[in-house]
């Protein structure tokens, strides 16, 4: 026999910790408070790329600690990862847009 039986596969169950929670929140806040910040500066056309930077910034908070994507599967990750490069691609086009707009 292999021995097949005997091996378990360890699933490791995140619990929440509060303080982690916590930071998060103040982060979401403070990067929400350079959004409103940036929205008052003219930046030209960077604006939309600041923005953008930001946004991602956030959403990569929410989506690994308020999500716990970031202790899930791999193909869970995958599917998100395949998901953000869609995005990203088209965000790229729009930014082009935006620069060379006449």
């Amino acid at each position: 026999m292999s021995g097949h039986s005997d091996q378990h596969e360890e699933h490791h169950h995140h619990t929440p910790n509060y303080a982690d929670n916590i930071v998060v929140y103040l982060a979401l806040l403070a990067l929400t408070a350079l959004t409103v910040s940036v929205a008052g500066i003219d930046l030209g056309s960077f604006t939309f790329f600041v923005a953008m930077l930001v946004a991602t910034i956030k959403a990569l908070l929410v989506i690994n600690i308020f999500m716990h994507i970031k202790f899930d599967d791999w193909v869970f990750k995958g599917i998100l990862i395949s998901c953000g490069f869609i995005v990203l691609v088209v965000f790229v086009f729009l930014g082009f847009d935006i620069l060379y707009r006449g």
